[in-house]
């Protein structure tokens, strides 16, 4: 198999991904066209972007996310091997991430909703404290005197 330029450990991850789901070099119709986007001038030189397709199922993938090829190529192979993985009824890498924020969505929102039902009954203003609050003003020398009478 290739060696791309991702480190050893990722490249013999592929290799084994690709193995275990049955995709061989062989099946594979590999192209190289033009990519844009950022990158300037360099991506407008090089054909950077990588086509695959994969003969058996004929599933096709396009990767230009980086400025490299061979990083490019990686990441090619690995979307197609998720693909492939999406057929066979296995939960894929995006399944479990998209399981993983529900999950933590779902618990921040328990948490907010706990947080607030546990009001405390005298931090709570009651209709006396306001009937209260609008019978007394304040004077200048600091004694309160009723409303009505300040009339």
């Amino acid at each position: 198999m290739i060696v791309f330029s991702v480190n050893a450990e990722k490249n013999r991850w592929l290799r084994e991904r690709m193995a275990r789901l049955g995709i061989r070099e062989e099946d594979l119709v590999e192209r190289f066209v033009r990519s844009s986007g950022k990158g300037g001038q360099h991506v407008n030189k090089t054909s950077t972007c990588v086509w695959l397709k994969h003969l058996p199922t004929g599933i096709e993938v396009k990767c230009m996310e980086e400025r490299s090829q061979s990083v490019n190529r990686f990441l090619a192979r690995r979307e197609l091997a998720d693909r492939i993985e999406a057929l066979t009824g296995q939960p894929t890498r995006r399944d479990l991430e998209a399981e993983k924020a529900r999950k933590q969505k779902a618990r921040r929102k328990r948490r907010a909703a706990g947080k607030y039902e546990k009001i405390e009954p005298e931090m709570a203003f009651t209709a006396e404290d306001a009937e209260e609050h609008r019978g007394k003003t304040q004077t200048k020398n600091g004694t309160q005197m009723n409303a009505e009478k300040a009339d």
